[in-house]
């Protein structure tokens, strides 16, 4: 019987002394193997509890049902991504963390490859070709870096939602998604004053809409390769593009098309603001489209965030592969945790993560597509189909310590706190200082 804790580390400290081992044979017959997951491949109730039917508690039943004398330990994180983080490599240093620990793809698992096996060998040739993503999850990106992980799902792109009710009363016609950043911003301007909502409706306290909506401008410029060239230094990150985007990202603000206290209302009040009519246009990510179906149905819209006016690659796409299962280099269990990883890269079993989340496509050429029954999954696959470029995002892609300082100048730039010059003049310093290191 699996043992699932939530919320059971709270601080790096105490990560390192409650932990006795990553993993420990409790009998003669039962070997336990420990995961970490700070909520990806599990989903929290309302009350901070992992519900019943969640992904990883159904996998890891069967794993167990198949493999008798096993049991899996799945300890669910708090979610917050520099904090689990730095639980997870103080525990590394210590010796004393998971067997396998689930976080996401690109710097999250990058940074930390001093602690993850190198998982070149484990998958068969068939699922090499079948699932795509491994680029996400090869040290330094490379063709041929150490394999550090296993991608999980096709991943989450970054999207304009829109209340269809309030963008009719505002006069906007979108049957056709506006094809430029500026025509975006135009469909604003219209709206602003027609309706009680504001045209953008954004909580961005944590600079997360900044990291979506860059990613896509900087990524319409500069194709896929944008954030991967410039984690490899080929491209600074005072690079044009960067100035052009910062400056394109803090004109609804700007121009009074926003909440007002858009850089002090948090994230969480995203969806909620968005579904209680709060704004015309939301960006957000697929991860929002099944509490949006449940709440909504069908009276939403969904486009992709556009790029700017004559950008490279207009029909480009951000985001990507969001989920990394990697295995612990110190792992007492290494030989029955990449059977895990094996299981989990089974189509089928991609396919009942698919089915019961709906965010996100599969990653397996051999998928079952007729799982995806969401509204708006089925529009955003339509989008992925024709993307020019899909852009792999910077928050994906940079160590952890530019990326928290991203987030920072996300939020300020909005606002016009910090200019567009200051705010990559700031990343360049961090990631110098960071290679320094």
């Amino acid at each position: 019987m699996k043992l699932t804790r939530v919320g059971a580390i709270v601080a790096a400290g105490a990560l390192v002394v409650g932990l006795a081992a990553c993993s420990s044979e409790s009998d003669d017959s039962t070997t336990t193997l420990t995961v970490w997951d700070p909520g990806l491949l599990t989903k929290k109730t309302d009350d901070g509890s992992v519900a019943d039917n969640s992904f990883l508690n159904i996998a890891v039943d069967q794993f167990e049902a198949d493999n008798p004398g096993v049991t899996v330990d799945v300890v669910t994180l708090s979610g917050d991504i520099s904090k689990d983080a730095a639980q997870f490599q103080a525990a590394s240093i210590a010796g004393n963390g998971p067997d396998v620990r689930i976080g996401y793809t690109g710097g999250n698992t990058v940074d930390y490859a001093d602690f993850l096996e190198d998982l070149d060998g484990v998958f068969t040739d068939e699922t090499m070709s079948d699932l795509s993503g491994w680029n996400t999850v090869r040290a330094g990106y490379a063709d041929d870096g150490a394999l550090l992980g296993l991608p999980y799902g096709g991943g989450s792109y970054f999207y304009v939602f829109y209340n269809k009710e309030l963008a009719a009363e505002a006069g906007l016609d979108l049957s056709t998604p506006p094809a430029t950043w500026e025509d975006l911003i135009s469909l604003g301007e219209q709206a602003k004053g027609k309706t009680d909502a504001v045209p953008f409706w954004t909580p961005n306290q944590e600079g997360y809409v900044g990291a979506w909506v860059m990613a896509a401008l900087v990524g319409g410029q500069l194709g896929s390769t944008a954030f991967t060239d410039m984690y490899s230094g080929k491209i600074p990150l005072t690079d044009p593009a960067m100035v052009k985007a910062y400056e394109a990202y803090a004109k609804p603000y700007e121009l009074g098309l926003t909440n007002p206290d858009a850089g002090s209302i948090g994230n969480s009040e995203q969806l909620t603001g968005f579904v209680q009519g709060k704004g015309i246009f939301m960006v957000s990510g697929s991860w929002e489209n099944g509490a949006l179906e449940e709440a909504m149905g069908e009276n939403a819209g969904v486009f992709p965030i556009p790029p700017l006016a004559g950008s490279a690659y207009p029909a480009a796409l951000a985001g990507g592969p969001n989920v990394s299962v990697s295995i612990t280099n110190y792992s007492e269990n290494k030989d029955l945790a990449k059977k895990f990883l094996q299981y989990l890269a089974e189509p089928a079993t991609i396919d009942t993560y698919v089915e019961l989340f709906q965010t996100e496509p599969s990653n397996s050429a051999s998928a079952d597509t007729s799982v995806i029954t969401n509204y708006y999954l089925k529009s955003e696959a339509e989008y992925v189909s024709a993307a020019d470029a899909v852009v792999y995002p910077f928050d994906n892609v940079m160590p952890q310590s530019v990326i928290d300082l991203f987030y920072r100048v996300n939020a300020t730039v909005y606002t016009g706190q910090t200019t567009p010059e200051d705010a990559v003049s700031q990343l360049q310093d961090a990631y110098e200082a960071e290679n320094a290191g």
